[in-house]
């Protein structure tokens, strides 16, 4: 039975396979026996610790090489959804081994982010925020490891030579001419490369596995290359630095992660997880039972790119305002257009967790926005598009109070006084001085009420020497004032809402729409040429952001940043986060009460 503020039309919870396989483990007390140190640590660290308290533990890994966006927040809702649900902690990890393109902006951006949804790396007594980066001398030493069992070599092969030795789908590869190095001759040569003897590229340790291998990606992979490059976190210390598929099973093996959860494109590289963490193993570095990765299908909106590549050419080409503009489909955007965390929550769990590849319709984001919306936000009156009514029989100079719920469906909110006045703000498009058919508002000789105030019946307008309404006049029936006895006498169909001329204030208002016209940007048509390539940029929405000055009630003035409203009539607005300023908060609107993209395009 759904709730009161509940429809009973609200989807289920979609399925989450993930869910079977965490309990399928719990029940067989496969990670039962495994030890925690409180940190880190090869299998020597945590042999002589306790049990880990943790039932599982999973991780989200950013690389802090840019800003995250919705897919993330599907990687960072599962993770940390599941370590809460069975008793279980989630660790922040950043990936950073790639000193070139990480940066401290990225760290905070993504911290921030993280815990904006709600997710917390400090579980039961543990702060699990980790840098991948603090664990090159345990990197280091695997290496040295699988060259020692004669599980890796170094590899002099100039990077056009490797490529073209690697083999194809179809064909096999070719053993590099220094696969057979001795092992004396591999560590020395491996040493030298920590010691910076080697310019970048000279040298490249790669892992020695099966060059004829079906899978191309166990063609001997490289793990380790030169870089000379200062790194964000351990500074010059390093000029070798790992590959991300050699660093990331060892970095989930070291945090003790039970499930290891990616995206699709990761499932082509288990193979190699697998091996190199049962090498490692063998070798008495890492404990049993070993982390088990498991692929899931990203998540892919209409109307929104999430390409890293795209996403940087938006913002390097100023064709928004940044990575926080509300039209991006980052977390630091969402959140400054002000989507809820709660309702990313509702849409995730909605959307559920798959091996499918599916496009999900925008809307179902959007709805899931305005469920949540719908219950928290408080309402408001404001009055976007003004025109000045006129009530001709009101006293000049007289103001009384009418009455708001801030909240209908949570009468404990109380209510909210607003002035009313013989001028008031009401909106463009409630006056027609020509109807049109089923037309219900205020147009000359019908009547209208003014939503918690009087029914009134429209005299006429004044126009300007354009032929635009400047006005409207009226005149009001003053026993039929919202909440007392004679508020029915009166039936009419019309309902409008008003904010008193004198009590209001103007404030600008920013409304926004999706950034991308088509459900797929750059994507190719029925009907294209076969030699047509379409630019995503092209599908740009050119009407995606635009600047108003409207009216509010009085109140709205003392919003603070990040506070949202419902804005009766007109949608869910937040107080821009950036712009801001006390007495003077700038509004974004979020989402409107309906769907109405379709209709308009």
């Amino acid at each position: 039975m759904s709730s009161p503020n509940q429809p009973a039309s609200t989807p289920a919870p979609a399925a989450n396979f993930i869910k079977n396989i965490v309990e399928a483990d719990l029940a067989a007390g496969k990670h039962a026996q495994r030890h925690w140190a409180g940190h880190p640590g090869i299998a020597a660290d945590h042999a002589a610790a306790p049990l880990d308290p943790a039932k599982l533990r999973t991780r989200f890994p950013p690389e802090p090489n840019g800003y995250l966006h919705f897919g993330h927040a599907k990687s960072i809702l599962l993770n940390f959804g599941l370590a809460q649900q069975y008793d279980g902690r989630c660790h922040l990890r950043f990936d950073d081994t790639n000193p070139e393109k990480e940066d401290q902006e990225y760290v905070d951006s993504i911290i921030d982010a993280v815990k904006w949804l709600g997710c917390s790396w400090q579980q039961n007594g543990e702060t699990n925020l980790y840098y991948a980066s603090n664990y090159f001398d345990w990197m280091l030493q695997c290496a040295e490891a699988l060259i020692s069992a004669g599980h890796a070599y170094v590899d002099s092969q100039s990077a056009d030579e490797m490529r073209a030795n690697r083999g194809t789908l179809t064909q096999p590869g070719k053993n590099s001419p220094f696969r057979d190095r001795s092992v004396a001759d591999n560590m020395d040569l491996f040493k030298r490369m920590q010691a910076g003897e080697f310019a970048d590229g000279a040298h490249i340790l790669r892992a020695k596995i099966d060059m004829a291998a079906p899978n191309i990606n166990l063609r001997d992979p490289a793990i380790y290359r030169i870089r000379h490059a200062t790194h964000h976190n351990t500074g010059d210390k390093y000029c070798v630095y790992p590959m991300y598929t050699f660093a990331h099973p060892i970095e989930d093996a070291l945090e003790n992660i039970t499930h290891s959860i990616c995206t699709l494109e990761f499932e082509d590289q288990r193979p190699f997880y697998d091996w190199l963490l049962e090498r490692l193993a063998e070798a008495g570095l890492l404990q049993r039972p070993l982390p088990q990765q498991i692929e899931f299908s990203r998540l892919n909106l209409t109307y929104v790119v999430l390409s890293k590549r795209k996403l940087i050419q938006l913002v390097d080409e100023k064709h928004v305002s940044g990575w926080d503009d509300p039209r991006m489909p980052t977390l630091v955007g969402a959140r400054r257009r002000g989507y809820s965390a709660d309702g990313f929550r509702l849409f995730m769990e909605r959307v559920g967790v798959t091996k499918n590849d599916s496009l999900i319709d925008y809307v179902l984001f959007e709805d899931a926005m305005r469920e949540v919306m719908n219950e928290s936000d408080q309402r408001r009156i404001a009055v976007l598009d003004p025109v000045k009514l006129i009530i001709d029989n009101y006293p000049e100079g007289q103001v009384e109070e009418c009455f708001a719920p801030n909240h209908p469906l949570h009468p404990e909110l109380g209510q909210r006084s607003i002035p009313f006045s013989r001028e008031l703000w009401i909106e463009g498009e409630d006056f027609m001085d020509v109807p049109s058919k089923g037309f219900r508002r205020l147009f000359p000789g019908n009547m209208a009420r003014l939503k918690y105030g009087y029914v009134v019946e429209c005299t006429g307008c004044d126009k300007d020497e354009n032929g635009k309404v400047v006005a409207v006049h009226c005149n009001y029936l003053p026993e039929t004032k919202s909440g007392t006895p004679g508020a029915d006498s009166v039936k009419v169909k019309g309902n409008l809402h008003w904010i008193s001329v004198d009590q209001s204030y103007a404030a600008e208002i920013r409304l926004y729409e999706r950034l991308f016209k088509v459900p797929a940007p750059g994507a190719r048509r029925e009907g294209d040429a076969p030699e047509l390539e379409r630019n995503f940029l092209d599908d740009m929405n050119t009407d995606s952001a635009r600047t108003i000055t409207a009216q509010l009630e009085p109140s709205l003035r003392d919003a603070k940043p990040e506070e949202r409203f419902q804005f009766e009539r007109h949608g869910y607005f937040v107080a821009d986060r950036v712009d801001s300023k006390p007495g003077a908060p700038v509004f974004n609107r979020a989402v409107t009460l309906k769907d109405s993209w379709g209709k308009a395009s």
